[in-house]
């Protein structure tokens, strides 16, 4: 065996003993792995090898490397179907990924002109502003603003949105939803969602902007959603009759 071969079946026997190591639970998603140099002399290699080792892991989405602050398992594959009226939570909590939500505030009060547009108010108009974060695998991964518009508000402000969803009392306010428009598009993490994300600013994410109406075809929602672009893909299925758009995790 030439060094050269050599060297690359060491790096690679380290990749495949953490990813088998990863995938059994030994690591848990959203867990640091040891320090690289307390790796490295484990495993009785070079700094250098060790790290061909995590890049291969990192190619393979087994693990995230973030800069000054270690290296991390991925956190679990999520995936959200765009094209249904559930909310991301609901959709994800279906699929038994356990989603938490923090509430960050809620408050009735004027419209920006945004909103009142999108939802059809009059100038000076006031509604209900919900403002949550949504976590997975032990990190805050979406920040969510939410609007409703009155009465509707009224009926549902005091709920524990921690653990029902906004569609979910909604619904259960007699409120029937008919059908979303939404858009997605990339972006630069903006410093107000950066404090609920533990991110730095101007990190990638993917913007959703959705306005939900009634079966009277009145907007009830307007949802703007930041989301981290390292924990979420958007994915298609495609087939014959049609096409499918998913949210899923994926890893830089």
């Amino acid at each position: 065996m030439t060094p050269d071969a050599g060297h690359e079946a060491r790096y690679r026997a380290i990749a495949a003993d953490l990813a088998a190591k990863i995938r059994s639970g030994h690591y848990a998603p959203g867990e640091a792995l040891p320090p690289q140099r307390e790796l490295s002399a484990s495993y009785g290699v070079t700094l250098m090898t060790l790290r061909q080792a995590l890049r291969e892991l990192s190619d393979e989405r087994l693990i995230v490397q973030q800069p000054g602050r270690g290296t991390f398992v991925a956190p679990p594959h999520l995936a959200y179907q765009l094209d249904s009226l559930r909310s991301l939570v609901d959709d994800l909590r279906k699929q038994g990924h356990d989603v938490r939500t923090a509430v960050a505030g809620r408050a009735v009060r004027r419209a920006p002109a945004r909103i009142a547009a999108e939802l059809r108010l009059r100038p000076g108009d006031s509604a209900l502003r919900l403002e949550r974060v949504r976590e997975f695998a032990g990190r805050p991964a979406v920040h969510q603003v939410s609007w409703v518009r009155r009465p509707v508000a009224d009926q549902i402000r005091d709920r524990d949105f921690t653990a029902v969803s906004l569609y979910t009392a909604l619904a259960d306010a007699g409120v029937t939803v008919a059908q979303a428009s939404e858009v997605v598009r990339p972006g630069l993490l903006d410093p107000a969602a950066a404090r609920h994300l533990n991110e730095p600013q101007g990190s990638p994410v993917l913007v959703s902007t959705r306005i939900t109406y009634t079966l009277d075809a009145t907007p009830v929602v307007s949802d703007h959603a930041t989301i981290l672009g390292s924990m979420m893909e958007i994915r298609t299925e495609r087939a014959a009759t049609g096409l499918s758009l998913t949210w899923g995790a994926t890893i830089p």
